[in-house]
């Protein structure tokens, strides 16, 4: 009966509760008309002035809406939900958590629709709601579901583009309505949480990557309204944006790197802050590091985004730790170069299931490399010393420092790590400027480096001498020195002179002959080619105008002079080739220097003698030899007389001027040391070069001991006559003792050894046996068990004495 009444009841519309009446009074006849005003004004303030009757309006706009999605009445529902859009503003009490739960309830039942008009006006109006500030937290609200949906409107596939273009950005905003309601609310689950993010961002991506900017661009934006303005590409960076400035410090590791989308990272430079920016980095090269055995393009991908990333936060994207970045890429390229030698990431020479292509490892090498000079050129100058430095000590050079660990690529990768890392240097010093040499460029790094420019590896000697290029070169003058030619006025060439400091002399008067030697080695290596001559031509006039002084401009004079005279020379077997191009570049270089020098006398001599080469010998000169094609004659036997720069000439005049004329007579002839033995070994095995030659001199196969020789001035002559002879002779019994040591069976190095030891145990047993053994006895010798004599030493009181010895 209670069932009866109550339905009864229920069809009488003056029994009914005032609420529902109040609620249904809003819906006009035609929902066309919308939503009836004066009735919706009423219904407002019944809820401001009965909160606790939201609860209930709620519920009951929720059932009306619910019964008009599954009839179809769309009008109804549109104005349902403006109803409730209207009491979530207005109404700001702690009662609208219970009507946010019938608000929500809604909405979902909207976003769960097929049409899509219904899911654009739920997402509307959950977008209202998010920017309502509630007076308290709720712990029993849950935006999962949320979350999920928006995410796959993000991803709509609708037919038509319009459409799908609308729901596209329909979750966008709904996805950056749930970041900005539950990113301060502490009672609900953390937005952070990879669960969330592993949707949230790819769906942002995902707009992102398919958006095209020019379809968001109107001829006329001026005409354009500011919804038709908009696109999915840029509400998706403004969704960004918003993320990534919420974001706090504890909160970039967690929701900055999703597991598996590493793009967005890019994104993170535009909008985070930039004391933040480094975390990002670091979470890359973690990614990056964890990512070692997977294929060449996933890596490269992860350093291309690196490279973008550090273009973008410039200095603020390394942080503190500048080193373990560089770290992180060198031993990437390491391991590069490994998998490129040995086919495999387990470094066995079985190939597994992962096919490694050598083509894509090089793309890899290049893309690491790119990246180490982007990041060194977001340092200072002090830090990408450090950085130099750094790198400098990872290049092994086998026998002295080989720092990198030893894998299975051998020899041959122990070169190309070198080469790569030499590249690395070549991005790193590029642009590299300072106002005090000695400061930035320490012995520790100089030295080791001037030392590889005299290995026989003709692509090591060309990058060294590209890094002192970017080393030298402060005024941005390399490119003026790109071509040798001559010129017959280098004002043409518009050169940056400086004076120079008292750091740039102090620089060149510690390191300057170590240059002009290497420089004077680079040109005798038979293996230099032209870009090895332009490079070192380039090296010359960098030196001229960036660190001469006088006496720097009177030694690079000498040294032009002696390139003259390793072209004439025919001790040194240099190939015809090389020959005519140490002759061009000295006749280029001296045409150079003669006019930075500003003496007329000089600059006439260098032009007499080149007009002369012009007719009779042009190919001793640049324009005839560093071309594609070189006509050059098969031999060169009679250079001399007027083709030749004379040393005494250039005294002459260069004195009238003031320059030294000791100095300037005196030929400059380059210092051997032990380093260039150490630079010319090409494999680990010639490490042991010098070991063996100091123990090849005292070893059994060379006990006839040659007589002391008679020192006489005759001896001494010969000794500074031959010095050129006895190099020669002593480079090639290195050799043969090095050949014999790689060549030899490992019994006969291990016979040599073991006779080497037992000599030297017969020696100790002597010096034992001076230094242990007792005096003789006068009592004699005893024997032994075995037949033999042995000494005894016997107690004075035992002694037999001669009865005339007795008294």
């Amino acid at each position: 009966s209670s069932l009866w009444l109550h339905r009864v009841c229920g069809c009488c519309g003056a029994l009914r509760p005032r609420y529902k009446r109040l609620v249904d009074n809003i819906f006009p006849e035609d929902p066309e008309d919308g939503l009836v005003k004066a009735n919706m004004e009423k219904l407002t303030f019944y809820a401001l002035s009965a909160p606790e009757k939201l609860d209930r309006i709620g519920a009951y706009l929720s059932e009306r809406l619910s019964r008009d999605v599954a009839r179809h009445r769309y009008g109804y529902v549109c104005i349902a939900m403006e109803a409730l859009d209207q009491l979530l503003m207005a109404c700001h009490c702690q009662s609208i958590n219970l009507f946010v739960e019938s608000f929500l309830k809604m909405v979902r039942k909207l976003l769960e629709s097929d049409k899509p008009s219904l899911q654009i006006l739920g997402t509307n109006s959950f977008v209202k709601f998010a920017n309502i500030e509630e007076d308290t937290p709720s712990y029993h609200r849950s935006y999962d579901f949320f979350v999920s949906r928006f995410s796959e409107m993000c991803h709509s596939s609708y037919e038509d583009p319009d459409i799908r273009t609308k729901i596209r950005m329909a979750g966008i905003k709904g996805l950056q309505g749930v970041v900005r309601k539950t990113v301060n609310d502490e009672l609900q689950a953390n937005i952070w949480d990879p669960q969330h993010m592993d949707k949230i961002v790819p769906s942002l991506l995902f707009n992102l990557q398919c958006g095209e900017h020019s379809e968001s661009r109107s001829p006329s934006p001026l005409q354009a309204t500011e919804k038709e303005k908009e696109s999915p590409v840029e509400l998706t960076e403004r969704c960004f944006r918003e993320l990534l400035g919420r974001a706090a410090y504890d909160t970039v590791l967690s929701f900055a790197f999703p597991s598996f989308l590493i793009n967005f990272l890019l994104y993170c430079f535009f909008f985070l802050q930039s004391q933040h920016s480094h975390l990002v980095i670091q979470q890359l090269l973690g990614h990056l590091d964890a990512n070692s055995k997977n294929s060449a393009k996933v890596r490269a991908g992860i350093v291309e985004v690196l490279l973008e990333a550090a273009a973008i936060a410039a200095s603020g994207s390394v942080g503190p730790t500048v080193l373990e970045v560089f770290n992180t890429l060198l031993r990437q390229l390491r391991l590069s170069v490994d998998y490129e030698l040995t086919g495999s990431y387990d470094g066995s020479t079985n190939i597994g299931t992962k096919i490694i292509k050598a083509h894509e490892e090089r793309q890899l090498q290049e893309a690491v490399i790119r990246t180490i000079g982007s990041f060194a050129n977001t340092l200072p100058t002090y830090q990408r010393s450090e950085v130099m430095l750094f790198i400098m000590g990872k290049i092994p050079v086998p026998g002295i420092h080989p720092t990198l660990p030893s894998t299975g690529s051998g020899p041959e990768g122990t070169r190309m790590i070198q080469i790569m890392l030499l590249k690395s240097l070549v991005q790193v010093t590029a642009g590299f400027q300072t106002t005090n040499m000695l400061t930035a460029l320490p012995s520790s790094f100089l030295e080791p480096l001037l030392s590889f420019s005299l290995t026989e590896d003709p692509e090591v000697r060309l990058l060294v001498l590209q890094i002192l290029l970017s080393l030298i070169d402060r005024h941005d003058n390399r490119p003026k020195f790109t071509n040798i030619s001559i010129i017959s006025d280098i004002s043409v060439l518009k050169l940056k002179v400086d004076k120079c400091s008292r750091q740039d002399n102090l620089f060149m008067k510690k390191h300057g002959q170590q240059l002009y030697r290497h420089i004077y080695m680079g040109c005798k290596e038979p293996s230099s080619g032209r870009q090895h001559y332009e490079t070192l031509f380039a090296l010359l006039g960098l030196l001229s105008v960036e660190l001469a002084n006088e006496e720097v401009v009177v030694d690079l004079i000498r040294l032009a002079l002696a390139l003259q005279d390793l072209a004439l020379s025919t001790d040194e077997a240099l190939p015809v080739y090389n020959r005519c191009a140490v002759h061009a570049l000295a006749a280029a270089y001296l045409n150079l220097i003669c006019q930075l020098t500003t003496v007329p006398a000089f600059c006439q001599h260098i032009h007499e003698v080149i007009e002369v080469r012009q007719k009779e010998s042009p190919y001793l000169l640049p324009e005839d030899v560093f071309i594609d094609n070189p006509k050059l004659p098969s031999s060169l036997e009679k250079v001399e007389g007027g083709v030749l720069f004379l040393q005494s000439k250039i005294t002459e005049v260069l004195g009238g001027s003031g320059y030294n004329t000791e100095r300037l007579a005196t030929p400059y002839v380059p210092q051997y040391t032990d380093e260039d033995r150490l630079s010319k070994r090409k494999s680990i095995g010639e490490t042991i070069s010098l070991q063996v030659e100091v123990e090849s001199r005292n070893s059994p196969e060379k006990e006839e001991r040659t007589p002391a020789e008679e020192i006489t001035f005759e001896t001494l002559k010969n000794a500074i006559v031959d010095s050129v002879g006895m190099e020669e002779q002593e480079r090639e019994r290195r050799r043969q003792v090095v050949v014999k040591f790689q060549k030899a069976p490992f019994e006969e190095i291990a016979a040599h050894c073991g006779a080497r030891a037992t000599l030297l145990q017969s020696k100790l047993n002597q010096i034992f046996e001076i230094t242990i053994r007792p005096p003789p006895s006068p009592s004699g010798t005893v024997s032994s068990g075995y037949g033999q004599s042995q000494s005894r030493s016997v107690p004075i009181y035992e002694m037999k004495f001669p009865d005339l010895c007795v008294y």
